[in-house]
């Protein structure tokens, strides 16, 4: 619906769902991972680089599985979130990783490249 100020609001469309239009949009080719089971319990399956992942609800763990040497997750952060893990094992952060703020809306992006995860806050924070 246009409201007077003749602007569009986002109204039909959740906002994981509209990061996936913006990716796209840009170029990015990228699979929705979808929870294992339990709410925001994810897992990353196959082998070598796995490409572009998008977390179809927020995150609360997510586990690179064996075999997965390089991969990019965009994902929100569970107000539960408590990490990541390679293979099955406390992942190693990567120098320079953002905090994750538990905070359900800010939009992150966590890169496995050489067993260790790094993550980049996408959307602005303002310091």
């Amino acid at each position: 619906m246009i409201n007077k100020e003749r602007i569009v609001p986002v109204q039909k469309i959740d906002f994981l769902s509209l990061i996936g239009t913006v990716l796209a949009l840009g170029g990015t080719s990228y699979g929705v991972l979808e929870a294992s089971g339990v709410e925001g319990d994810f897992e990353v399956t196959g082998s070598g680089d796995v490409g572009n992942k998008l977390a179809n609800q927020p995150l609360k763990t997510l586990d690179f599985k064996s075999g997965v040497t390089a991969g990019t997750v965009y994902f929100v952060a569970d107000y539960d979130y408590e990490g990541f893990k390679v293979a099955g094992s406390a992942a190693t952060m990567g120098d320079g990783s953002a905090t994750v703020s538990k905070d359900g809306i800010t939009l992150y992006k966590a890169v496995l490249s050489s067993g260790e995860v790094t993550v980049t806050a996408v959307t602005p924070i303002v310091a």
